[in-house]
């Protein structure tokens, strides 16, 4: 059996199941990973917390080979808007910035300049569609302009965002900042475009909830000052006690305390079972999944506001018919579980959905068409 079958094949969620942008249901993998630490740390021997405590150099490690980068630019974090507020908290100058991001980025970036005594401030703009093309931030640039703060698949549309040419057009001496929640580990992307990637585990990897991390390059850490660092931060072997260390010289300047090592075990895990299998193979087998979500729209002549070139999507199809609040409704009641919010039906499969979930859409939607 072919690496990707074998994974697809651990996909275990209810038929039906459409709403990977929300929500991830966490992998086998995970899930034994989880209990396997919880039995370690169960003992109270020392060896066996010294084990459990290892998890967090193998997520790091995995993390950063799924990225293309040095294990030491890693760091972990309950979330990924703990890892914005470390990326952000420390900057100055203007970040661009979507008002229609999600707002794990609106939010932290509007505390962090309110927080920043006037170093740092906000410059929000209003793509088209909300989606993040050079074109709006190019519009938007002047020599003030410090950062760019953008998701790489947007929550709403399903847009996403050409890093490369995003990276071109703010030059070398500015930092591209990525959130990439809804697309780490299921669109084969060069990262090295960005100086910070974000992003969390629970959505497309099957990691679980606490699996956030982040990767701050040698150009970040120039930037960013790690002001919201703590005792595990520091260039100093052990713990600094009496003392009060320069930060480490390395992406771990940016973390707060010690990671959880249940967590850190699920995000190992689901991250080594991606490399495993390869981004490449994940991403094509996705592709084919959301093909076939487009192919069931079209046929039902239901608007796709998405979109449907292959390098501008990820697994998010954006469904616009003339009643969205119907269409979720009657899709709910066929056991199919979809997004719906701001006047659209957001369907989300991942590699592992199955024909049967695929037909049970067919099957709705010819339902919700015929009434």
């Amino acid at each position: 059996m072919r690496a990707i079958d074998e994974y697809t094949a651990t996909f275990g969620e209810d038929a039906g199941y459409l709403n990977w942008a929300a929500f991830g249901p966490i992998s086998p993998a995970a899930t034994t990973a989880l209990h396997d630490t919880a039995a370690l740390l169960a003992t109270g021997r020392a060896d066996d917390i010294g084990a459990a405590s290892g998890n967090d150099d193998a997520a790091r490690r995995d993390v950063a080979a799924l990225l293309d980068a040095d294990a030491d630019e890693v760091t972990l974090h309950p979330s990924s808007t703990h890892a914005l507020q470390q990326a952000l908290a420390g900057l100055d100058g203007i970040v661009i910035a979507s008002a229609a991001e999600f707002p794990s980025v609106t939010i932290t970036l509007e505390r962090a300049a309110s927080a920043s005594a006037g170093r740092l401030a906000p410059r929000w703009i209003s793509p088209a569609g909300t989606r993040v093309t050079p074109e709006a931030v190019v519009a938007a640039l002047d020599p003030a302009v410090s950062a760019l703060v953008v998701s790489h698949v947007d929550f709403r549309s399903g847009y996403r965002a050409d890093l490369e040419a995003l990276r071109e057009a703010l030059g070398p001496e500015r930092l591209l900042i990525v959130d990439a929640v809804q697309s780490f580990g299921v669109v084969d992307e060069d990262w090295t475009a960005a100086d910070v990637v974000v992003g969390h585990g629970y959505k497309w990897l099957r990691a679980g909830r606490g699996s956030g991390f982040a990767r701050f390059t040698a150009q970040a850490r120039e930037r960013i000052r790690p002001v919201l660092s703590g005792r595990i931060a520091t260039a100093a072997a052990g713990l600094p006690a009496d003392a009060l260390p320069e930060p480490a010289p390395s992406g771990q300047a940016y973390a707060v305390s010690a990671a959880d090592p249940l967590a850190s075990a699920q995000l190992a895990a689901a991250a080594a079972e991606i490399r495993a299998v390869g981004v490449a193979d994940v991403a094509a087998v996705l592709a084919e999944r959301v093909d076939a979500v487009l192919d069931i729209a079209d046929r039902h002549r239901i608007p796709v506001t998405s979109p449907r070139e292959a390098a501008r999507r990820a697994g998010i199809v954006v469904l616009a018919p003339t009643d969205p609040e119907r269409v979720g409704a009657a899709l709910a009641a066929s056991g199919i579980a979809v997004t719906v919010r701001d006047g659209a039906v957001r369907v989300s499969p991942h590699a592992g959905t199955s024909a049967d979930t695929l037909g049970m859409l067919d099957e709705a939607l010819t339902g919700v068409v015929n009434s």
